[in-house]
């Protein structure tokens, strides 16, 4: 099982960003992925999550600024995020949840990208 994640790097306050997410090594299109991310000095948190069948989910707190989707085709999930704010500095992570039930529990992921830096300045 592979997550090779893509995107990222440092943006003002207020921008945009894309991370992706590229799968290899299990049945991507029968699999639900997360996001979740670490800000520096505290511990993960869950950004995102998509289902199999394409639905998604995310906390009060990401909601209607960011969007992840998913292309079966290219075994691929992104993550875009709108409306940047310096609270969203964080390595990001794409992930494979042990189960849909821990799609909002990190410490639940089997599986992990490498991560990626997303830098927000003000």
């Amino acid at each position: 099982v592979s997550l090779v994640q893509s995107g990222g790097g440092l943006v003002q306050a207020g921008g945009s960003l894309r991370l992706s997410c590229a799968t290899s090594g299990f049945t991507f299109s029968s699999s639900a992925i997360a996001w979740a991310r670490q800000a520096p000095g505290k511990g993960l948190e869950w950004v995102s999550g998509i289902y199999s069948n394409g639905s998604s989910d995310y906390p009060d707190s990401m909601k209607g600024r960011f969007t992840i989707s998913r292309d079966n085709a290219k075994n691929t999930v992104y993550l875009q995020m709108n409306s940047l704010k310096p609270e969203d500095t964080a390595i990001y992570y794409c992930a494979i949840p042990s189960t849909i039930e821990a799609m909002s529990s990190p410490l639940e992921y089997d599986y992990w990208g490498q991560g990626t830096q997303v830098t927000v300045s003000s």
